[in-house]
């Protein structure tokens, strides 16, 4: 019986710090601190929407009235 995994699965200790270094020489040390908050920004916000219901339209969504010549053309 053949099971397939993933290359994930196997990474070790050294294969993470070589991806490290090779992260930190690409962004450098300020950079990176920006750039996991701006991912956490986006999970924040990807979770909340997964929690919203689709089918409620809320007026003080901050995205209401964007495209609102599409949405009503004159």
């Amino acid at each position: 019986m053949y099971m397939y995994t993933t290359p994930l699965a196997f990474i070790g200790t050294q294969e993470i710090i070589i991806i490290v270094v090779i992260v930190l020489l690409l962004f450098g040390g300020k950079k990176i601190p920006e750039l996991m908050r701006g991912l956490g920004r986006g999970v924040k916000e990807f979770k909340e929407g997964q929690r919203e219901d689709p089918t409620a339209e809320d007026s003080n969504a901050p995205h209401a009235g964007r495209n609102d010549s599409i949405n009503n053309p004159k």
